[in-house]
Order: structure tokens, then sequence, then C-alpha cells
């Protein structure tokens, strides 16, 4: 990955957003949506979509191939099991074969490839840019994250009803929450009520 992720913002059905950044872009992309009762947050509604995601910073990944309805396909399939994966290994479980299987054989195709232009330092991406190379960049990252230092990092919200999911890369390894002012914050307030509510 050429820059470390600096997070999205994430939006609730029920109304309200807030920022969260997973610490590398395939967690974040991993909160794009889901299966079942996550189905409510999904905005990967049309290859179009995927697009336009893949374009956003850090990745900055901007198709020169429109996305196709296979590779929407591939691509939620690809997000499922790092999703399954992240939560696994934040449990400290045996990694799902399925989902191992799933972002191997995403990273096996050929990834999107650096170019520096001529006349600058900024890098980009050589094209043809297409969406499963970006999905390869994606799975690869994840493979190495899985592998590296920071897998013991690897965390759910502490919250008891947040699922959300991150890698821990600050330098003392303490973060709890997804985001302070969401998660961290409400439960500094029940905190406070409880200790109020104790009080003589």
């Amino acid at each position: 990955m050429r820059a470390n992720t600096s997070g999205r913002v994430l939006h609730d059905p029920k109304g309200g957003s807030f920022r969260f950044d997973a610490g590398a872009v395939c967690l974040d992309f991993a909160h794009t949506g889901g299966e079942g009762r996550y189905a409510v947050f999904e905005s990967l509604h049309k290859p179009a979509d995927l697009g336009e995601w893949l374009a956003q910073p850090p990745l900055a990944a901007v198709m020169t191939v429109p996305v196709t309805a296979r590779e929407l396909t591939a691509a939620k399939t690809l997000r499922q099991a790092i999703w399954d994966v992240a939560h696994v290994r934040a449990a400290r479980g045996a990694l799902p074969d399925g989902a191992v299987a799933t972002i191997n054989r995403a990273a096996a195709a050929a990834p999107l490839v650096p170019e520096l232009a001529a006349d600058t330092s900024i890098a980009g991406w050589a094209p043809p840019v297409r969406a499963t190379q970006a999905l390869s960049t994606l799975a690869r990252e994840m493979i190495e994250l899985l592998s590296g230092p920071f897998a013991e990092r690897i965390r759910e919200c502490a919250s008891d009803n947040c699922p959300l999911v991150f890698v821990d890369t600050s330098r003392p390894g303490a973060r709890r929450w997804c985001a302070m002012e969401r998660c961290g914050n409400r439960h500094k307030l029940r905190a406070l009520r409880a200790r109020r509510a104790t009080e003589p």
C-alpha cells in the first residue's frame, strides 16, 4: 500500500455518522457493508460504487477500465472474507479455511502497479487500472497484516454492541474503541452515570 489509511466516514442507517480509521485500507474496505444484519450498512450497490470507493485516498485507484458486475460480486466476497478473518483473529481463534482461501485467491491476481511520473515525485498506478488489481492489492495487504508484527493487534471495539474491527498501530498499543467520539465517549458517559448512581 502506498500510504497509510486515513479512515472513512461511516453512516448509521438510523442517522448520524462518524469517522472511523480501521488502521489498514483492507479493514476500511471490510466496513463498506455486509451480509445478514449488516446489509443495512451496504454502500456498494452497483459496480460504479466500488469504483468510487477504490478511487478515494489513500488507495486512489482511479479505474481506467469500468468495474463489472462480476468484479463487484468478487469484491463483496473478498470483503466478507476479510471481515470474518479479522474478527476471528481479534478473538484469537483459528482462521477459517474458506475465508483464507478467498483472500489467497484474490491475492493471486496481478496487483496494482505503482508508477512514478517523470516530472514529479508523486506515484500513481500504471494503466490499465482494473478493480481486480485493486482487490488483489487489498488482499495482499490483509495477508501482510495477518502475518506481520501487528497481527496480534487486530481488535474488535471494546463496546458491548459494536462489531467494528481495527488494527491498533499506535505506539503504546492501547486503543480500545472504534472511535473515541463514538463508543469511547458512550462508555465514559455510562461509567459516569453508574458512579453517580452509587453515590450517597
